[in-house]
């Protein structure tokens, strides 16, 4: 298990309980009292850590190595009946961004998201979840695939960005990420959006036009990180935790600003603490959202679809 910044005084009273086990199973001390009151310990300190974290933490809980990704959740939730679809049909396969059918109890549905890997290899595989144009031309063609045969879209947002590189600016990124933005919204079957992950820029924009918009509880939603606003604003990275209040990037901004409709709940200290507990409350958050869409009449969803994101930064004075 791999420990962040703040979670260290965490690790210190686990590596504690640990060493109290390795005496009572080497020697005959009796440490059950000790050890006992090593774990109400943790459990107290795990209370005092997440029950006060800030933006910035968040947004490390949010990157964190051992977080489960798009991958993990759809083959759960699908029970490893996932079959993925590749390929724009124009340039390339791009791998930092999936998509494909799955099924959820008797429902099929399109998923698309960002994946990111788990090892350096991976990682590089992946581009670190940074999709290039044909990664959301890609995403566009499975939306239509699904549009066809009248069958709901989920996506899951987790991604720093789409990537910036020449070679995908040359290739149309931006019309790529405004073209999904402008077909998203006439899309004619339900989407529902899921932010699993980090939520950055038009990276994440490119798939999150939806019905319903849903933030796991230790991610983030913003135009820009942290850490490049604090670049920009400041000149150096120093102030990333400044620019991550400022921000209001957490899932409880956005829905005060009325820009998500639904948290959803992670277990205490990050969804990597119970993979299964968040994936079967992602598979409930799914299909109840998807009970709900299904009910409403094609041309009613898109006009309600459009009419919330219009409403988006209305204000009076």
């Amino acid at each position: 298990m791999e420990y962040l910044d703040f979670e260290l005084p965490l690790k210190e009273l686990k590596d504690q309980l640990e060493k109290c086990n390795i005496i009572g199973d080497e020697s005959k001390v009796d440490v059950k009292d000790t050890s006992k009151k090593l774990k109400e310990k943790i459990e107290a300190k795990k209370k005092e850590i997440y029950s006060n974290i800030t933006p910035w933490q968040r947004v490390q809980l949010s990157r964190h190595p051992s977080r489960p990704y798009t991958l993990d959740y759809v083959n759960f939730i699908t029970d490893n009946n996932f079959l993925e679809l590749h390929g724009d049909r124009n340039i390339s396969d791009d791998k930092a961004m999936i998509g494909g059918l799955g099924k959820i109890d008797d429902q099929t549905f399109m998923f698309i998201g960002q994946q990111k890997g788990n090892n350096i290899k991976t990682r590089q595989y992946r581009n670190f979840g940074m999709a290039n144009p044909e990664g959301y031309r890609k995403a566009l063609r499975l939306m239509r695939l699904a549009e066809k045969f009248n069958i709901p879209i989920v996506t899951m947002i987790d991604t720093p960005g789409a990537y910036p590189g020449i070679e995908a600016e040359e290739r149309g990124q931006a019309e790529a990420i405004a073209r999904n933005l402008y077909e998203m919204f006439n899309i004619k079957t339900q989407i529902i959006v899921i932010v699993i992950g980090e939520g950055a820029s038009g990276g994440a924009l490119g798939i999150g036009i939806g019905d319903r918009i849903m933030m796991l509880e230790n991610t983030w939603y913003s135009v820009i990180s942290p850490e490049s606003c604090s670049s920009i604003l400041w000149r150096s990275w120093d102030y990333k935790e400044d620019a991550a209040n400022v921000l209001k990037l957490t899932p409880k901004d956005m829905k005060e600003n009325k820009l998500i409709d639904k948290i959803i709940k992670e277990p205490l200290g990050g969804a990597h603490q119970n993979r299964e507990k968040v994936f079967n409350t992602v598979k409930k958050e799914i299909l109840s959202t998807y009970n709900d869409l299904k009910k409403k009449k094609i041309k009613n969803l898109l006009d309600d679809r459009l009419d919330r994101f219009t409403k988006m930064g209305v204000f009076s004075e």
